[in-house]
């Protein structure tokens, strides 16, 4: 592996060590591997895993091009390396490299995705996958890097990637996009600011504070109408009505020792009831738009 100048002196040094491990042979890999899984010693778990970094540093050169420290990588790389140690089972007569090459790469692409943006990147296996290759299917394919794909291209990847033509698009879009400061100013010698353009879903304070007032007011109109129904209805609107989930006719049936159509009964009546005497404190709603007329 050529080591470039994309390493700085601190992973250098780490580079250097890890090509002056010796490799290990089969044998050798698997005595240390079972070591590791029967007697959890950690001497054969250091020289396994040491023996086998040059799968991290490979794995942090080849996605060094995202702009992440590449000591960071390597770690990633490392701790990858590290779990599939842990979940090795030496008796599948695997070679621990082609068994750890997975977890590392996995590892180094969760940091990738994780750390290449403050914007979440791949939400699902799909966005993973074209996170990770569209740039090389358009260089592929001749497309300039900066342009749009056009609409053929689009099916021509998603087909090929087996992803839908919505998933290319919302990819292709965000790899063309740049993180962008809610703090910075909207233009040059601007007061505002963008984060002064978003638009909060949360109720004003004044919305805030005149629905409490208003459902305040609401729950004790109710709770004075409750008065005019007897102690067998109020019971059954409570629970029919004002519990987030209303109990089943045939429970209150139950309960009560009558018939759920006897409860269906009595709930109309009750409603009734709680109807004439809300119109009796704040008037019938059709009348005062009949008078507005």
């Amino acid at each position: 592996m050529s080591r470039g100048n994309w390493a700085t002196g601190d992973d250098r040094k780490l580079i250097r060590f890890a090509m002056k491990v010796p490799m290990l042979d089969r044998d050798e890999e698997g005595e240390l591997a079972l070591s590791w899984q029967q007697e959890r010693d950690e001497h054969a778990l250091k020289k396994l895993t040491e023996a086998h970094l040059r799968l991290a540093i490979a794995a942090a050169s080849k996605y060094r091009h995202y702009g992440l420290p590449v000591a960071d990588l390597i770690q990633e790389g490392t701790v990858g390396l590290m779990e599939a140690a842990y979940r090795f089972e030496p008796e599948r007569d695997v070679r621990f490299s082609t068994y750890a090459s997975w977890w590392v790469r996995a590892a180094v692409q969760d940091y990738v995705l994780r750390n290449w943006s403050i914007v979440r990147t791949g939400t699902t296996s799909a966005h993973k996958a074209l996170f990770f290759n569209l740039k090389r299917l358009k260089a592929r394919m001749g497309v300039d890097p900066d342009r749009p794909l056009s609409m053929g291209s689009r099916n021509q990847i998603a087909d090929e990637m087996g992803v839908r033509l919505k998933d290319v698009e919302a990819m292709e879009g965000r790899l063309s996009g740049v993180d962008r400061s809610l703090n910075a100013p909207v233009a040059d010698e601007s007061a505002q600011e963008w984060q002064d353009l978003l638009v909060s879903e949360s109720p004003r304070p004044d919305q805030e504070y005149m629905e409490n007032v208003d459902g305040a007011k609401k729950a004790a109109l109710i709770e004075r109408a409750m008065g005019s129904l007897t102690e067998r209805e109020s019971f059954i609107i409570r629970e029919r009505q004002l519990r987030e989930e209303g109990v089943t006719l045939a429970v209150l049936g139950n309960q009560l020792g009558i018939s759920k159509e006897r409860v269906r009964q009595l709930e109309a009546q009750a409603l009734g009831k709680l109807k004439q005497a809300l119109i009796s404190e704040v008037g019938d709603p059709r009348m005062a738009g009949l008078a507005s007329g």
